[in-house]
């Protein structure tokens, strides 16, 4: 598959001119440090699984009146593992796959998002589930003109979220829960109108917010 060109300008080219500045490049994963279920709980750690599956997410950015909003799911009640949640499209890379190119399939897939509606422009921080994931975020901007339809087999519902919301962090709450081995976790969520965006998807928004609007130090 063809490396994506670079994202035009859909909307803020401040938005994008920063994305290009503080996100990898497609084709370099990177060596930043990893994020993880467990940042507010580290001593709940478990033993790493080996090796961690390797998997991508597409964090799509869709251009409204009112600024980008953040396309999201919500994944069916039936599913073996994290039924019910909010998630971004995404899951395991096939082998010899890229990155960005599991995350415009899983895309697809999932809920009907064309590739050629997607503009890519880089990759956040890399980020390690509990479950042995280690998930590699992928940020585009999609163009006009696209259409959606959930994949029945794994989509509930799909719909957005103000891009200008979940990266502010004062809406970055931190919740715990007791886990069944009887540890307790922390873990950071983000609710808008009466969604509950916690676990992984959360934990990816949180480490974009800090890689695009942190202060750079020198």
């Amino acid at each position: 598959m063809t490396l994506p060109s670079p994202a035009p300008d859909l909307g803020d080219p401040a938005l994008h001119e920063r994305m290009v500045g503080r996100l990898d490049p497609l084709h370099h994963e990177g060596d930043r440090p990893l994020t993880s279920d467990y940042d507010l709980s580290p001593n709940a750690l478990p033993a790493p699984l080996e090796p961690l599956t390797p998997a991508s997410v597409l964090i799509a950015l869709i251009p409204r009146e009112t600024g980008h909003s953040v396309l999201l799911t919500r994944r069916v009640d039936t599913l073996r593992r994290h039924a019910g949640q909010i998630a971004f499209p995404g899951g395991r890379r096939d082998q010899g796959e890229t990155v960005w190119g599991a995350a415009l399939r899983e895309a697809h897939e999932e809920v009907g998002l064309h590739p050629d509606f997607v503009s890519l422009v880089g990759l956040s921080s890399p980020y390690r589930t509990g479950t042995g994931y280690l998930i590699t975020p992928v940020v585009g901007f999609v163009k006009p003109g696209f259409s959606l339809e959930a994949n029945p087999d794994e989509v509930a519902d799909i719909f957005e979220t103000p891009f200008s919301y979940l990266m502010d962090r004062s809406n970055h709450e931190e919740h715990e829960r007791v886990l069944p081995g009887g540890e307790t976790r922390r873990f950071y969520a983000m609710t808008h109108d009466d969604r509950f965006i916690w676990g992984a998807t959360a934990g990816m928004l949180r480490a974009l917010s800090h890689r695009l609007f942190d202060e750079v130090r020198t």
